[in-house]
């Protein structure tokens, strides 16, 4: 009778062993398939931002509208000094003298000058777009790169007889190169070194220009080409941008520069004037962008928008005086500033009338001064106020101004109405051509105030068109998108409670209750078809398709499971009443959470109560629960305590070479106070996880010292290449040889080290602290210290955790079958507290964006910050080594997530799951939270957060790559007793 029910137990057993590795075979299928359904659902959905914010406004197809009045000049001079900010260009220095002497003269005695108010993003391609092509290019036309257009578009330069242009090979090829009426030159990228003195590239410019008009006097055939109309010259003066990057825009570098453009402006006005003697030659002088204190720009900080703008020459008013008070008559420029800003006392410049643009304003300007039809995509309004024109001929300018505007919005109406079966038309302009009718016949009868006011109206009307086409499957695209992120949320939600949860049996893996539905893959396959073909007749983009059929795609899969839903459903029912309101406990916190999460995107400070709080109820639980006499809950406290303080720090790191250099000889006390806790360990339980003496031998006995070394010389490194730099104004190429290798074989040593999990830990926060201190420029450094000392934290807690709940799941065990737990090396099921784990790894995710900076701002990106390691001007390999460097607390924190999943025995990949299931739900809030009114810094912040928390599953799924190579070989002390299913 034993032996049958022996061998009875032991067919059981072996039927159980094999149901168990089917499943575990179809879990990992699955896995797999999730993984790669995730990165593309994202991706794709990533990409439905660009079709509804950062569509193109380009289009093609209609006719130039050429103006009906003489031009007043035959050529006129733009002079764009890339980087100017409007306040250091028009304040005195410290000495009460102006820096631009000239420009200022001009501003008095015969030109007319202003604010040009650029849009964001404020960076050099955009900006000179806006001002040379008239409107605003796609912001993500910034990530295709400087040197290629990603579109064709029209410019004033297309419009000239010939252009002639000299400056950046970043900007000026993008106008000219493929111009056939054009004469350029660009200098090489080498001469753009951040460690010199970059206004001999000003000089340069001017040198080449000049060399050009002596030798027309040699040149018949050039001379007659110089002398013809519509000539455009274009001076690329990039000086004041390097400086700024480099030196600061308040350093003597920089305002120098400013001095150095004004001479140039100066110059080529005597040069001008004296070779042509006729006064048909319009001057322009402004700027694409500012600069921020520290040296950055890209977002919209007045700083970075306010740009100088002073016109004069032929056909462009002279100074008038300020006459009476002006008021706020509402309008706002495309940066969000007010009209009729009063100006800045120091300015000195009270008495004369200030005319402020918007930077596109700039373009039908020019086109209009050189009689040339205004680029094609313009949205510019021509700033009456700087032409000196008649009243007829200021009829006519704004008419042609409005014309080409209206051609654009007809043209957008015309291909929308061809493509859409249920088009709706923009009711405003249904009778413009009515309205024309109108002003031609009020011009033809002399009432040309009534004309003007027709015609600037339209032109509103017009400018209000565009964009109501340009965001016309809003709605439908944000529905969609919507739709397919709850969809997504719920397949999610499916797959782990049939992967890695203890649920009862008879749901998970009972055929009918996991089998899917085939008559629901009909009805889906169904719907898509249809979407398909309806998409297919409107003529839309192939990326629509690629939304919608993701969309039914998903919520095909999840109605498939029904029969599952349903069994769960029914198990839910049948709970008590305790086990409802514990669920419903762990969602509410986890929303709150969440909540806090997405509210710290806009708020820092945030952090800063978090941690203080943390700082108190974590060590008090800790001091509760602890039997004995324990430093974990002080030390908990102080770590909290410290990090709190840097998200109320400024985001713009100030310098200090000193605070990094304290901050490597701190890494290495942090470093050795790990060491010291693993080498006094004891026969204690409580370490089993942390510190086991079967792992804690290194392949390099004097691994731990050769690391601190390096971190020393990095710390010595960084500031023998910060002084060098700064007195000699050059990088040795010594010191970068160092800088580079030491960053770089520091990163390699930690796969040597021991694999216990805190001297694995420990040796990778000393490898990656070198890399870290020599981009560091000020207190990031101390932050990298104190988010090491956190994660210790969170390790002790969570370890803290594991040994109390040791007894009762030994407890638990005793008295239960060996079948309902796991062996020693199987993963634990996943269980409600282990939400924690998945929260707490996104709070200290996102104080790894936020702890020093706003990653969501372009202006985050501190250039200086790559100056030990390059300052040849490479824009590719210094934003990597940016990236890189906002990079590394990421890999700190995931490192430290990799490591407790191995501890507390649970599957990494459900946990990351969890991480996906919670962004998510932040990113349908932040998709929310876009906006497509207010200022363009506020609508770029909004989407920057949605794209951050949106690419989450892949940007967290490659850092899971890269770290595993770190955290893959650490091993953790079997104990069965306390790696049993939680349930």
């Amino acid at each position: 009778m034993r032996w049958g029910e022996n061998e009875n137990e032991s067919s059981s057993m072996r039927l159980k062993k094999k149901n168990t590795k089917t499943s575990k075979i179809w879990v990992k299928r699955r896995e797999k398939w999730l993984v790669v359904l995730g990165v593309v659902l994202h991706a794709v959905y990533m990409l439905s931002i660009f079709d509804i914010y950062f569509k193109s406004p380009i289009v093609h197809g209609m006719d130039p509208v050429k103006p009906r009045f003489s031009p007043p000049a035959k050529r006129l001079v733009l002079l764009v000094a890339d980087g100017l900010r409007a306040d250091k260009f028009f304040e005195p220095d410290e000495e009460g003298n102006y820096r631009a002497p000239f420009l200022r003269s001009v501003i008095k005695e015969r030109g007319r000058w202003g604010v040009s108010h650029a849009r964001p993003p404020t960076e050099s391609r955009p900006g000179h777009v806006a001002i040379i092509a008239g409107f605003y290019e796609d912001p993500s036309a910034v990530t295709k790169g400087w040197k290629a257009n990603p579109v064709e578009f029209d410019s004033v330069f297309n419009r000239s007889r010939h252009t002639i242009s000299y400056g950046s090979p970043d900007i000026v090829p993008i106008f000219c190169g493929a111009l056939p009426h054009s004469t350029w030159k660009s200098y090489p990228h080498e001469f753009e070194d951040f460690a010199t003195d970059a206004s001999f590239l000003d000089e340069w410019s001017f040198d080449q220009f000049q060399s050009l008009l002596n030798k027309s006097k040699e040149d018949p055939n050039l001379e007659h080409l110089l002398k013809q109309d519509k000539i455009a010259v274009f001076l690329h003066l990039l000086g004041c941008d390097s400086n700024g990057h480099a030196h600061r825009p308040f350093s003597s570098i920089y305002l120098n520069n400013v001095k150095v453009v004004d001479r140039i402006a100066e110059r080529v006005y005597n040069l001008l004037e004296g070779h042509f003697k006729d006064n048909r030659t319009a001057y322009i002088f402004t700027a694409d962008h500012g600069m921020s204190d520290k040296g950055s720009h890209g977002d919209g900080h007045p700083s970075n928008t306010d740009t100088p703008l002073v016109a004069w020459g032929a056909g462009v008013k002279t100074p008038k005086p300020i006459s009476g008070n002006h008021s706020d008559c509402g309008f706002r420029f495309v940066d969000e500033h007010s009209h009729d800003t009063p100006t800045p006392s120091e300015w000195g410049l009270d008495g004369i009338e200030r005319v402020d643009v918007n930077q596109a304003d700039i373009s039908p300007l020019m086109s209009t001064l050189l009689g040339l039809p205004c680029p094609m995509n313009s949205v510019g309004s021509l700033p009456l106020d700087y032409i000196n024109f008649n009243e007829a001929e200021e009829v006519e300018a704004v008419l042609a101004n409005t014309k080409q505007i209206l051609n654009q919005f007809l043209r957008k109406s015309y291909i929308k109405h061809s493509h859409s079966l249920f088009f709706k038309t923009f009711k405003p302009l249904a009778n413009s051509s009515v309205v024309l009718e109108n002003i031609e016949y009020l011009i033809s009868n002399i009432d040309y105030k009534s004309a003007m006011e027709l015609s600037e109206n339209l032109r509103k009307l017009a400018l209000e068109g565009l964009h109501y086409f340009q965001t016309y499957d809003w709605m439908m695209l944000m529905t969609v998108v919507i739709l397919g992120y709850i969809g997504w949320i719920f397949y999610l939600v499916v797959h782990m409670l049939q992967s890695y949860t203890s649920m009862p049996g008879q749901i998970m893996y009972k055929e009918e209750a996991v089998q899917p539905d085939k008559k629901v893959y009909l009805l889906g396959s169904l719907l898509m078809a249809a979407f398909s073909i309806l998409l297919l007749i409107e003529r839309s983009p192939p990326l629509y398709h690629a939304y919608t059929a993701m969309t039914v795609f998903l919520w095909t899969q999840i109605l498939s499971q029904y029969q599952f839903l349903k069994a769960l459903l029914r198990s839910l029912w049948k709970e008590k009443l305790h086990y409802i309101i514990k669920l419903l406990s762990y969602c509410a916190v986890s929303l709150i959470v969440l909540e806090f999460l997405v509210h710290s995107f806009t708020e820092r400070k945030l952090y800063t109560w978090c941690f203080l709080i943390v700082g108190v109820g974590a060590p008090s639980y800790l001091h509760r629960v602890i039997p004995w006499k324990s430093w974990i809950p002080g030390f908990v406290l102080v770590s909290c305590w410290s990090l709190s303080i840097f998200t109320l720090m400024p985001a713009e790191i100030p310098d200090n070479t000193f605070l990094v250099v304290v901050s490597g000889a701190l890494i290495i006390i942090v470093g050795q106070a790990a060491r010291w806790l693993e080498l006094r360990f004891e026969e204690n339980k409580f370490w089993q996880h942390i510190l086991n003496p079967e792992f804690t031998k290194p392949k390099f006995p004097m691994l731990f010292h050769l690391q601190a070394v390096l971190v020393g010389i990095s710390s010595v490194m960084l500031f023998l290449s910060t002084s060098h730099r700064t007195e000699k104004q050059e990088l040795l190429v010594f010191h970068q040889l160092i800088n580079w290798f030491v960053a770089g074989f520091s990163m390699v040593l930690p796969l040597f080290s021991a694999p216990c999990l805190l001297s694995r830990l420990t040796s990778i926060f000393l490898g990656f602290a070198p890399a870290f201190l020599l981009l560091s420029i000020g207190y990031e450094a101390l932050f990298y210290a104190a988010l090491g000392l956190v994660l210790m934290a969170w390790i002790l807690f969570e370890n803290t955790i594991l040994y109390l709940n040791k007894d009762k799941i030994s407890s638990v065990s005793s008295n239960s079958t060996d079948e309902e737990f796991p062996t020693e090396d199987e993963d634990r099921s996943l269980a409600l507290s282990d939400a924690r784990i998945a929260l707490i790894f996104m709070v200290l995710f996102n104080v790894a964006f936020f702890g020093t900076g706003n990653f969501a701002s372009i202006a985050s990106f501190e250039i200086s910050s790559v100056y030990r390691f390059i300052t040849i001007f490479s824009p590719f390999l210094m934003a990597a080594l940016l990236i890189f460097k906002l990079f590394i607390p990421f890999l700190l924190v995931i490192c430290v997530f990799s490591a407790i999943t191995k501890m507390i025995r649970v599957p990494r990949l459900g946990l990351y799951f969890l991480v996906i299931l919670f962004s998510d739900v932040m990113t349908i809030h932040f998709f929310f939270l876009v906006r497509n009114t207010g200022s363009w810094m506020e609508i770029g912040n909004s989407i920057s957060h949605f794209g951050i928390m949106s690419a989450q599953v892949v940007f967290v799924l490659l850092l899971f790559a890269l770290t595993n190579i770190y955290t893959k070989d650490i091993q953790i002390k079997s104990a069965a007793s306390l790696s049993r299913k939680s349930v």
